[in-house]
């Protein structure tokens, strides 16, 4: 093992030797190298004269461009686009968007927890996490509402085993007595990966102030009993929160509870923002422990160093200007008020009464999506039947389960896409009476 690997497990294992005992063996040997970049950094305030450390052209004094490319960006200065950025992302907006946090989620005040680090949006977080944190004989408890890409990044990469639980119970609620459960069944192993996604995809679902208590609660109940926990919350949503729920993340809740929790948040500008295609997410771990902190932080380096070297520096730039400037908050608002009248459209249309013979729907406030409980039909059956006879499509989950991204529907037009999935179900019921 690298001595660099050696200095940053010793530095956890002397502050929190639980956070220790939740890496995965493949996290216990990364480190952030001393190599070329480190040397770049030292040139940089120190090569007054020639700086010639970096594979990057340069000409007259500014990074090397293509005119052809650089006119469609003119905005921009050439150096906040074209050169590497840091591995851990530009500093100011590591810096801003640890101030979002503190905004946006108020039980973070007097919270100990890391600058957040850039990473290429949400999946590649969560892919640190499944390296950091999970070897083969490892388990993923998560609830069974979930976005199918967590098997290929926990399951398929690392080879862990997912445990899962009823998402809701059945008044509606979220289960957190069977995350209890999940848990708990993990008790011998000695530590567990809880993921948590809120909103949820698919379901649109985000926990009351009452059930978020009580999910912060059990984890304290479970690390009292003697298992390492780390808690993932997978944020992609964040901020879309319509009615009836928190309205900050759980994060924020969980961070510094016990010893024996590492809280972890995953987010990013991809979805809230509505910068999809930018790519530029974060990871955050919350530890009452500054040294951990700092040694999760180059381990953190030292996998994007290993992987993507770097997030995109032009996408963090317009990511950066976004923030700062006046107008974001004012028309970023306006993008929230209207996906809050898509979802408030969809619960009024489904209220009627008028589907209730072709499905159930399951609770949502918030997010980009809902879910359908079908009574007649098989999902993939009526999915498949709604593209070919009526152009629709939606996503079929298991059994009886249709996701219906409202996000992506006019408000004017969701009666009519219901009226078609409604139409569809008794195409397909009566076909199979006959």
């Amino acid at each position: 093992m690298n001595e660099l690997a050696q200095d940053l497990n010793r530095q956890i294992q002397q502050e929190n030797p639980y956070v220790y005992e939740l890496l995965s063996e493949l996290g216990k040997d990364l480190y952030f190298p001393k190599g070329i970049l480190t040397q770049t950094a030292e040139a940089k305030l120190k090569a007054h004269r020639f700086n010639a450390t970096i594979g990057i052209a340069t000409e007259q004094n500014q990074p090397m461009f293509i005119p052809l490319i650089q006119e469609t960006l003119a905005n921009y200065d050439p150096k906040d686009l074209y050169p590497y950025a840091p591995p851990a992302g530009k500093p100011e907006l590591r810096q801003l968007w640890r101030e979002k946090m503190l905004n946006e989620s108020p039980s973070l005040e007097e919270k100990s927890f890391s600058n957040p680090i850039v990473t290429s949006a949400l999946t590649h977080g969560l892919s640190i996490v499944a390296d950091l944190f999970l070897d083969d004989n490892d388990v993923l408890i998560l609830p069974d509402k979930l976005w199918g890409n967590y098997n290929l990044i926990f399951g398929v990469r690392r080879g862990s085993k997912s445990v899962t639980f009823p998402f809701y119970t059945k008044e509606g609620a979220f289960n957190t007595p069977g995350m209890k459960e999940a848990l708990l069944s993990q008790k011998d192993h000695g530590k567990a990966i809880l993921l948590l996604n809120f909103p949820n995809n698919p379901t649109g679902y985000t926990p009351s102030e009452l059930e978020a208590t009580e999910i912060v609660e059990v984890l304290e109940a479970v690390a009292q009993q003697g298992m390492n926990l780390a808690v993932v919350t997978d944020d992609a949503y964040f901020g879309l929160f319509y009615e009836n729920s928190i309205k900050e993340s759980l994060f924020a809740r969980i961070a510094n509870i016990h010893p024996r929790i590492l809280a972890i948040k995953i987010d990013g500008a991809t979805k809230e923002d509505y910068l999809w295609g930018f790519r530029i997410g974060f990871i955050t771990y919350g530890c009452a422990y500054p040294a951990v902190l700092d040694a999760l932080e180059k381990k953190t380096l030292g996998i994007i160093r290993g992987t993507i070297s770097s997030a995109s520096h032009p996408a963090q730039t317009f990511v950066l200007n976004a923030l700062k400037s006046s107008d974001f908050q004012i028309q970023k608002q306006e993008k929230f008020e209207i996906l809050k009248k898509r979802a408030c459209k969809v619960k009024q249309l489904l209220d009627r009464g008028e589907y209730s013979d072709a499905w159930d729907y399951y609770p949502f406030n918030s997010g980009y999506f809902m879910c359908l409980r079908l009574k007649q039909v098989k999902a993939e059956t009526l999915r498949l039947h709604l593209l070919d006879q009526y152009g629709v499509g939606v996503i079929a989950l298991g059994e009886s389960d249709v996701r219906v991204a409202f996000s992506c529907v006019e408000e004017q037009e969701l009666k009519d896409l219901f009226d078609l999935i409604y139409r569809g179900v008794h195409d397909l019921s009566g076909e199979t009476s006959e």
